[in-house]
């Protein structure tokens, strides 16, 4: 998760360039998707023109059929399994990011794929009685509001780059660690998913504000130009 996280209103200074970033807990470098009037490019930081598809977002793709596959089997062993594949797939795939470069589809692909097996591992969770409908939610609680946020930017046309932050990994982790200890009926879970809730709210807090600074300083930048 690792993830993509928040995206929040902003201002532009030029209103025909459409930025779309999503930033990766993985460390990723920005994916940006720079629209001119009726013709999109996308590039990297360097200018050059991303490519489509690389290694790291097949890899990505991996966590769709462990995310298919985590509900249908029974034994812990296989679950714990499949949750330390997702969790490499997502080390690996930012590993080769960096080095082969981002690519247009990695910037939506990642934050997706970590969402959707998120989701699917805690409801599968959650059905087995180790989770309340309001632990659940709790604990993807930064994942709901990450993806109402990039659709309501999306809808705006107005989103703003941050940078992966401490609490935003710190999440993602104890996300993990609350999926191993259900998986394995650990006698503290609940209090492992408490804690992840607590986090998550100091995660999506820390966001907030940071996105808020930001705003504030493209506005009295934009404000100086203007005068």
């Amino acid at each position: 998760m690792a993830d993509g996280e928040l995206l929040f209103p902003a201002h532009f200074r030029d209103p025909g360039q459409l930025a779309l970033v999503e930033i990766l807990e993985d460390g990723r470098l920005f994916e940006q998707l720079d629209v001119h009037g009726g013709e999109g490019t996308t590039r990297d930081n360097a200018g050059q023109v991303k490519r489509w598809v690389t290694a790291a977002d097949i890899v990505t793709a991996l966590r769709f059929p462990l995310a298919v596959l985590f509900p249908l089997v029974r034994s812990p062993g296989w679950q714990l399994a499949i949750v330390a594949a997702a969790a490499a797939s997502d080390m690996a795939d930012g590993f080769l990011a960096r080095r082969v470069g981002p690519s247009r589809a990695g910037a939506i692909l990642d934050p997706i794929a970590d969402k959707v097996f998120m989701a699917v591992a805690f409801v599968t969770i959650a059905r087995r009685g180790l989770l309340t409908w309001y632990e659940l939610v709790g604990v993807l609680l930064r994942d709901i509001l990450a993806v109402l946020a990039f659709l309501g930017t999306w809808l705006l046309r107005r989103p703003v780059a941050l940078p992966a932050r401490a609490g935003g990994k710190a999440v993602t982790i104890m996300q993990l660690l609350t999926l191993v200890a259900a998986i394995t009926d650990w006698t503290y879970t609940r209090h492992l998913a408490w804690a992840t809730v607590a986090i998550a709210v100091y995660a999506i807090w820390d966001y907030g504000r940071t996105a808020a600074r930001r705003s504030a300083r493209a506005a009295r930048s934009i404000a100086q130009r203007t005068e």
